[in-house]
Formats: C-alpha cells, structure tokens, sequence
C-alpha cells in the first residue's frame, strides 16, 4: 500500500492552482500549470514503491487512438505526430518513408520500424506510484495518453530498451543535451498523473534540477 508522505507547502500550494475548479454556474476545467522545475519535484508525493501484482497486460496498448476512424492506433498517430519529414501513410496506416529525431539518443531514425513509443514514465513505473490502484480504463487512458506531448515519446528502440522500466535515479538519456528536458518531462507526466516518486527518484530529480536552472515544467491534469 502506498504511503503518502506530504510535499513542501510553497510547492503543493503552486500545484493545487493547476488542478480542476468548479462554481455553480460553470463546468469542470482543467488548465495548463508552468512551475519551475524543483517546485515541480517538490510537490510530488513521496511514497514506497511496491511491484506486487504487476502485468504490463494490466495497462491496455496500444488502442485506435484519438481518431479510431482513421484507422492509425496510438502508436502510429505518435509517429505521425512526430515526424520530422512526414511519412507516406498507406493501408492499414503503413509508415513508409519519414524522418524522426531521437532525443535520448541524440539520432535520425528514417525507418517507423526502427522507433519504439516509450511511455516517459513506464507502465511498471506507473503501477509501482499509483496505478495500481486504478481502474481498468484509467490505466488504458494511461497507456495510450496523447493529451500530453511528453507521455508518449518516439525513440530508438536501443535507447528505449535501455531504459527498461528504470526511473531517473537508474536510467538516464545518453545525448549530452537531453537530461534537462528529460526531467522535466518525467516530472511533468506524473504531476499528470497524480504519481508519486520514491527517495532516491527525488533526490535524483532534484539533482537534475539544480543543474537545469530556468526550466519549466508544464502539465495538465489528467482527465
């Protein structure tokens, strides 16, 4: 069970601003919120991770993605999103030609088959701060989670192996210039999220930080 410990009060205080309102009259509304990157660390919750009971099936992936019409699944339509040079699309949503830019590995991908989708922060990752106790759909919604650039990111399938299931204090990108956009996107998907981090995940974060003054770190409630 996950036992949440309580963020720094300046830090909880900026997230409380970024999440859902509601007055009589109007409906719920969720806005972008922009902190700086060690208030947003702050005001993760901290929390013991525990595995027990995971499934990377548990997490449904990927699904017809936001237009089921087009007849693309989540996983193309990140790839159309992200393409450099936009790839020739064909039956069945086949990707043939385009350009991708790794930014873990600092490197010019020309082949879909050559990309893995990386979920910035794992599903096992996921499940270990919080996700474990949701519902079937929510974890679905996780999965294929386009309402937020920095969920679901185009990379080597290398450097996405590489990282496995590890968080920030285990696995970092190898390109020199990727380790300030990197944490701010891990950070920005579980105050998305509503997951926590544990100690070493943290310090880590707080570490990269210190290290990338004036970056931001912009979310958006999940649904």
């Amino acid at each position: 069970m996950i036992m949440m410990m309580r963020a720094a009060t300046a830090a909880a205080a900026a997230l409380a601003l970024a999440f859902p309102t509601t007055t009589a009259h109007a409906e719920v509304r969720t806005v972008p919120q922009v902190l700086p990157m060690g208030v947003a660390v702050s005001a993760l919750p901290l929390a013991v991770e525990d595995r027990t009971g995971y499934q990377r099936t548990s997490f449904k992936h990927w699904n017809a993605g936001e237009i089921p019409a087009d007849g693309c699944n989540t996983r193309a339509e990140v790839l159309l999103s992200e393409a450099v040079e936009y790839p020739q699309i064909g039956p069945g949503c086949t990707l043939t030609g385009g350009v991708w830019w790794s930014y873990y590995d600092d490197t010019a991908v020309t082949n879909a088959s050559g990309l893995d989708i990386d979920h910035m922060v794992p599903l096992a990752e996921a499940w270990d701060s919080g996700a474990s106790s949701w519902t079937e759909q929510r974890r679905e919604a996780y999965a294929n989670d386009q309402g937020q650039l920095s969920s679901l990111v185009a990379v080597t399938a290398r450097s996405n192996r590489s990282k496995a299931d590890q968080d920030p204090a285990e696995w970092l990108p190898p390109a020199p210039g990727a380790l300030c956009r990197y944490g701010a996107e891990w950070t920005a998907t579980k105050l998305r999220w509503g997951l926590a981090v544990d100690g070493a995940e943290r310090e880590r974060l707080l570490d990269i930080a210190a290290g990338c003054g004036g970056t931001d770190v912009e979310f958006t409630p999940a649904p």
